[in-house]
């Protein structure tokens, strides 16, 4: 995949996959598994948890045994911890699926060649480790140049919370109404699921911005570049990251996403989440160094822990409250569509 003159290269992976819970406990660090199991569920034959494992992503459980003989030959870690490790329990089984033939495919900062029983087991298998989260090489440094096409960025009032569905749900949103539109991953999970894409929060923050630039090159006027957001610019970690993916990505329009019943940053003690409006106003002070028009088209509320009449009360709710368009972008309907009118106004 050639984007701006930058060979980003197109991912191929060994696929269909068996999804590796490790023994995950809360859902927003095993968004990699329900990203997959919700936008490739083509590619997605079970799910491999370790004892202590809470989390489901709705497909059936299967030991490597099993879902090789159903056709999966992929191994994918399901998990997007702190950190991104690869903790010593999970071993084990990590080598138990290579010995029973699949290759292992990666998303987290740890690197799986670094292990040494993995390389090994690797080696004698006969199988591959491959890790996602690897950077292009040669990423310049940003220019700050306005480019050609349309771009829209998805931020957050933290990680974790419905980023990348929004991207996705969008970028779909627009091609049904004859729209040509891309979505642009920038996390390993969309990479996963578009096939291509960078990695940025494994990019050397001197070169955030640039990789955001080759993220989204020059397009036609008419073309829309959807892409995927990453952290949040109140998160004290992840802030960097969520700043260079904005200055690069050089959004005319962005949208706000927010999981109801959040309170704190999630993985942080002692960080209460920012409000929706001091997200906005956040946005557009800090967007407006390189995309000078920069505006908030609307709100993506993920609704997953309500009722469906409890969400519609909630999305009515906030849109009165803010002014902006509210949607839940997986349950769609007419909130949806006006979401998807205020991004095209």
């Amino acid at each position: 995949m050639r984007q701006g003159g930058f060979d980003m290269g197109a991912l191929v992976l060994p696929r269909p996959y068996l999804l590796f819970l490790g023994d995950a406990t809360e859902r927003g660090f095993a968004k990699t598994a329900l990203g997959l199991a919700d936008w490739a569920p083509d590619l997605c034959i079970g799910e491999y948890g370790l004892p202590g494992c809470t989390v489901s992503a709705g497909l059936p459980h299967l030991t490597p045994a099993e879902a090789k003989e159903k056709g999966a030959r992929a191994l994918v870690i399901g998990v997007a911890n702190v950190g991104g490790v690869i903790p010593d329990h999970w071993m084990d089984a990590l080598v138990e699926a290579l010995d029973a033939g699949f290759d292992l495919v990666s998303g987290m900062h740890a690197k799986l060649e670094s292990f040494p029983r993995l390389a090994q087991a690797a080696t004698q298998a006969g199988r591959q480790l491959i890790d996602v989260r690897t950077p292009p090489p040669a990423i310049p440094i940003a220019t700050g140049r306005k480019r050609s096409g349309k771009r829209l960025l998805t931020v957050g009032t933290d990680c974790a919370l419905g980023k990348k569905y929004t991207a996705l749900a969008i970028a779909n949103g627009f091609r049904a109404r004859g729209i040509d539109a891309d979505f642009r991953a920038s996390g390993q999970t969309g990479i996963m699921i578009a096939g291509a894409g960078v990695p940025m929060d494994s990019v050397v923050s001197d070169f955030l911005a640039g990789a955001a630039e080759i993220l989204s090159p020059d397009a036609p006027q008419d073309h829309w570049d959807v892409i995927e957001g990453q952290g949040s610019l109140f998160h004290p970690a992840y802030a960097t990251v969520s700043l260079g993916l904005l200055h690069g990505s050089q959004p005319d329009i962005f949208i706000v996403c927010h999981e109801v019943g959040r309170t704190e940053i999630l993985g942080v003690n002692g960080y209460s989440l920012p409000s929706i409006p001091q997200v906005i106003e956040q946005t557009v002070a800090m967007g407006r160094l390189t995309s000078p028009k920069i505006r908030c088209a609307g709100i993506s509320l993920n609704t997953a822990s309500l009722d469906a009449a409890a969400a519609a009360a909630e999305i009515d709710r906030l849109a009165a409250e803010l002014g902006y368009p509210v949607a839940d972008p997986i349950r769609r309907g007419p909130a949806f569509d006006r979401l998807l009118d205020a991004c095209l106004a």
